[in-house]
């Protein structure tokens, strides 16, 4: 199956929470080669736009295709693998190690056992492969996710606050990751606060305000 020509199309798409609506007629549409920025104050609907991109929000109206499938169908899930999503929260098994997150992964994707540890040596994290992920920093975590990207290779990488709380290498790995994404035909959609470093990496970018889209 060829590459869909658009990554992400939403057309007027709405999220309710009971009677609140937390994104209103949302429109946007992501093609290989973007990185698009999407800014806003807390609450705004930033993280559940982020969300709903990732396939893992309910919406109520409008139309979300995300990769080419309807995300309101079971066809979401064959495009799953193919976004890599870090939220606030770090994904990772808190009683498991490092190596052992990242080599479930492997596993579940059909992929070398030993991309896992080497994704761990590219992030710095070789040292702490065996180390369970409750006794690692937020920072060591969040490290972790960016080894799990690094070996998947999603074709749609979803970031929400990634420069937030880590040291300068860290922060550079991020805008690595973002490029390697971009250069091999993929998309990368970034919710941030740091307004000026997401700029620089971003093809363009949006403003969130009370759910709504500019």
């Amino acid at each position: 199956m060829s590459a869909p020509s658009t990554l992400v199309d939403l057309e007027k798409v709405s999220v309710r929470a009971g009677a609140v609506r937390i994104l209103e007629d949302v429109s946007l549409v992501v093609s290989p080669g973007d990185a698009v920025g999407i800014f806003g104050s807390n609450g705004a609907g930033k993280t559940t736009l982020l969300r709903l991109i990732a396939t893992l929000q309910p919406y109520s109206d409008g139309v979300c295709s995300i990769l080419g499938v309807d995300s309101s169908t079971a066809a979401r899930y064959d495009v799953r693998h193919q976004i890599g999503y870090v939220g606030h929260t770090p994904g990772l098994y808190r009683e498991l190690t490092l190596l052992e997150n990242l080599a479930f992964v492997a596993d579940a994707r059909g992929l070398d056992s030993a991309l896992a540890a080497e994704a761990l040596g590219d992030v710095g994290l070789a040292g702490a492969a065996d180390r369970r992920v409750d006794h690692c920093s937020h920072g060591m975590q969040r490290r972790a996710e960016f080894a799990r990207i690094l070996m998947t290779e999603p074709q749609l990488l979803l970031l929400d606050e990634p420069h937030s709380a880590l040291d300068a290498n860290a922060v550079d790995l991020v805008d690595a990751l973002v490029h390697r994404t971009l250069e091999r035909g993929g998309a990368a959609v970034l919710v941030s606060h740091d307004r000026a470093r997401v700029k620089t990496l971003s093809t363009r970018t949006h403003e969130i305000k009370d759910g709504m889209l500019r």
